[in-house]
C-alpha cells in the first residue's frame, strides 16, 4: 500500500529500523533514534543495489517519488542512478562556487591587483560560501544567492550585500567563461535588495573650520609619524591607503614629486604627486623617524608593517573631531571643493591630481593630459594656503 504524508508524519520508531514501503523500490526508513530516511532499492547489472535519497520530511514524499522516478529513467537509459550520483559528487566538488571562486581570486593575484582589492574580494565571498560554497555552480539559482545576500542584510549591512551580490557575479561571469556555468543568476536579483543609504565621507569646507582642524594637527601629542601622516594627508590629499602603505623608494626629492606605483591605485594605473615645499619640509622631518626602514609611515609595533586603516582616524577623533565632522578620506573631498572653488585651476587639473577617471567615455578620451605644470604650480599654492589658513591669515582673493 502506498505511503501518505500522514502515515510519514506518524511513522514511530521501534528498537529495530521500521522499513515502510511506497512502491518502485521506494521506502521510508524509521531509525531507532527517531529519524525518518528515504531509500531506493533497485537492482542494476543483476545487482541489488541501495540510493540514499534523504531524510524526511526535508525532502518530502513527492520529492522522494520523483527522485525515484528520475532514477528509473536513468535505469531505461541504461545509466546506474548511484554511479551517476558518485560522479555528479565528484563534478560538483570540482566545479563548486568555492572552487572557482577560489580560482578566480588567484585570477585576480596574477593580473597584479591590489592586496587591499583581493582581500575586500574574499572578505565578500566568505558570506557567500556558508550557503553554497560546496554547490555545484551549475544548480545555484537566484533564490540560493538571495539567501546569502539577505544572511548579510539581516545585519544591517546594506552596502556589504550590494558589493556580495556584485562580486558573486564576477564569479559566475568567470565561470560562464570558462565553460563551467550557463548562467549568471544574480541580474535576476536587481531591486531586491535593500538600498544603502549613501553618506558622504565627513570632510571641513569652511576655511576657517580648516584652519582649526590644521592647527589641532601641528598640536597633536600622539606618535609623531601619526602628526606627520594627518599633515600629508592634508598637503597632498591622497587616498589614506595610498599614504599608510607609501614606501621611500617612491619618494624623489630631486624632483619634488611622489609616484605611487598602480598596484595601490584604485584604477591601476601609477599617479604622480607633485611635492611642495611643505610636503618636502614634513618629510624630512618624518624620514629622521622612520627613514631606516622601508615604509614611510610604520605601525608603532612592528616597521615591517603599515600604520592600520583606523590609526588617522583615531587620531582625529582624539583631537575632538567626531566622526560626522571629518574623517582621512575627508581630507580629498576638502581640497576638491576649495580648490575649485578659488577658481584658478582648471576643473581637469584638480581631478587628475585626485587620481579621478572620468565617466563619460567620450570625455576621458580627451581628458588624458597630465595637466602637470598645472598641478606643480597648484600643489604649491595649496600649501600656502594652508599656511596661511593655519595662522589665521585669510587670503583676500580665496
Amino acid at each position: 500500500m502506498a505511503l501518505s504524508d500522514v502515515k510519514c508524519r506518524n511513522a514511530r520508531p521501534a528498537s529495530k529500523v521500521v522499513k515502510l514501503s511506497d512502491g518502485g523500490g521506494l521506502q521510508l526508513w524509521v531509525q531507532p533514534g527517531g529519524s525518518r530516511l528515504w531509500r531506493l532499492a533497485y537492482r542494476f547489472d543483476g545487482k541489488q543495489k541501495l540510493l540514499a535519497l534523504g531524510s524526511y520530511p526535508l525532502i518530502s514524499l513527492a520529492e522522494a517519488r520523483q527522485a525515484r522516478d528520475d532514477a528509473k529513467r536513468l535505469m531505461l537509459a541504461g545509466i546506474d542512478p548511484g554511479q551517476q550520483r558518485s560522479l555528479r559528487k565528484a563534478e560538483s566538488a570540482k566545479d563548486s562556487f568555492r572552487s572557482i571562486a577560489h580560482e578566480y581570486v588567484e585570477k585576480l593575484k596574477k593580473e597584479g591587483r591590489a592586496d587591499r582589492t583581493i582581500s575586500k574580494v574574499k572578505w565578500l565571498l566568505d558570506f557567500a560560501y556558508p550557503t553554497f560554497g560546496d554547490k555545484w555552480i551549475r544548480e545555484i539559482d537566484p533564490a540560493t544567492v538571495l539567501t546569502a545576500l539577505r544572511g548579510v542584510e539581516v545585519r544591517g549591512r546594506y552596502e556589504s550585500a550590494r558589493r556580495l551580490r556584485s562580486t558573486i557575479g564576477t564569479v559566475f561571469r568567470y565561470a560562464i567563461a570558462t565553460s563551467r556555468a550557463e548562467a549568471d543568476p544574480t541580474p535576476a536579483l536587481r531591486g531586491a535588495l535593500i538600498s544603502p543609504t549613501v553618506t558622504p565621507r565627513a570632510a571641513i569646507t569652511d576655511p576657517k573650520a580648516l584652519g582649526g582642524l590644521l592647527r589641532a594637527v601641528d598640536a597633536f601629542d600622539g606618535q609623531p609619524t601619526t602628526r606627520a601622516a594627518l599633515k600629508l594627508m592634508a598637503l597632498l590629499f591622497p587616498r589614506p591607503g595610498e599614504l599608510r602603505a607609501a614606501e621611500w623608494h617612491e619618494f624623489d626629492f630631486e624632483s619634488s614629486v611622489w609616484i605611487i606605483p598602480q598596484a595601490r591605485m584604485k584604477m591601476r594605473r601609477p599617479h604622480r604627486v607633485p611635492l611642495s615645499r611643505q610636503a618636502i619640509s614634513v618629510l624630512t622631518s618624518l624620514r629622521e623617524i622612520s627613514g631606516g626602514g622601508s615604509l614611510l609611515i610604520p605601525s608603532v609595533r612592528s616597521s615591517s608593517r603599515p600604520i592600520s586603516d583606523n590609526t588617522l582616524n583615531a587620531a582625529l577623533r582624539r583631537m575632538g573631531y567626531g566622526k560626522e565632522e571629518v574623517t582621512a578620506h575627508g581630507f580629498r573631498a576638502t581640497a576638491s571643493t576649495l580648490l575649485n572653488e578659488c577658481g584658478k585651476w582648471h576643473p581637469d587639473a584638480i581631478e587628475r591630481q585626485l587620481a579621478h577617471i572620468e565617466n563619460n567615455d567620450v570625455r576621458r578620451a580627451y581628458a588624458r593630459a597630465e595637466h602637470w605644470e598645472e598641478r606643480v604650480k597648484m600643489m604649491q599654492w595649496w600649501a600656502d594656503y594652508l599656511d596661511e589658513l593655519q595662522s589665521k591669515r585669510a587670503r583676500a582673493n580665496a
